[in-house]
Parts: structure tokens; sequence; C-alpha cells
């Protein structure tokens, strides 16, 4: 009767897990589609051919058969299942050539970017590991005050 009580416990303990975020299944982080950024776009321009459309952009995520004249560039990220950024850039083609495109908000460039940070680097450097110019991490500080580190 006690293992019966304590196997009846523990799959309540286990079942309301999933009702915590921090404790239920991880969900890895999911970019899917073409990532596209507003420099990229400036680059179009109407009568281009698809090939030189697929050299700036790369091959369209949607191609359908049923609309031969349209291309599709569809951009989604998620992070732990919630949707976090989505874009879309549609092309039209008349006679094989470029004939106009729409597309909503899409993200600037990375020089863009490094400007509104008012920082010198183009690429964003919060996710490496390495610390940046001139700091130091944690153990270095420690190592420097007990003298073992220069």
């Amino acid at each position: 009767m006690r293992a019966f009580l304590c196997a009846c416990a523990a799959c309540a303990v286990f079942a309301g897990c999933s009702q915590l975020p921090r404790f239920g299944v991880y969900k890895l982080d999911i970019n899917q589609g073409n990532y596209i950024t507003q420099d990229q776009v400036e680059k179009l321009k109407v009568g281009q051919t698809r090939l030189q459309v697929r050299q700036v952009l790369g091959t369209p995520l949607l191609s359908d058969a049923f609309h031969a004249n349209r291309w599709d560039y569809v951009y989604l990220f998620e992070r732990q299942g919630k949707l976090i950024e989505q874009t879309r850039l549609t092309i039209y083609f008349v006679d094989e050539k470029v004939a106009r495109w729409e597309n909503g908000e899409l993200p600037p460039s990375q020089v863009e970017q490094a400007r509104a940070a008012e920082g010198d680097a183009l690429l964003d450097k919060s996710l490496s590991l390495a610390p940046k110019t001139g700091e130091t991490n944690w153990l270095e500080d420690l190592l420097r005050k007990l003298g073992w580190w220069q």
C-alpha cells in the first residue's frame, strides 16, 4: 500500500512539472526560412532575372507551382515555443523579370545596428564567451587579487 501511495505521489509531481516552464520539456530555438535584411532588399531592382534575385537573396522558401510568378521569402524565429520574429518578402515576376515586391518590416543591416548601438563592431559579440577588449572575467580578477596573475 505504501509503495502504491509513493507511486501516485510521484506521478502527481511529475504531471505537474509540465505546468512549470523551468521544469518543463526543453524546446530548441528554431530559425526557419530565409533571414533577409533591409540592405539585401535594397539590392533588388525592377527588371532583374530570377537568377540575379537568387544571387542576392538566396533560394526562396516557397516557390509555389500554382503561383509560378511569385517567390515568397519567409523567416520565423521561435524561442521556447514562442514566436519571437516573423518576416515575409514576396517577389512578383512578369516575363521572368522582377515586376515588384512586397515586404513587411525587415530587420536593419548589421552596419545600421552597429551605428544605432554606437559600437565599432559590425557583428553582435554579446553572445561570445570570450571577454571583450579590455574586459576580464571573474577568475582573472580573483587571480590578480591573489597575486597569481600579471
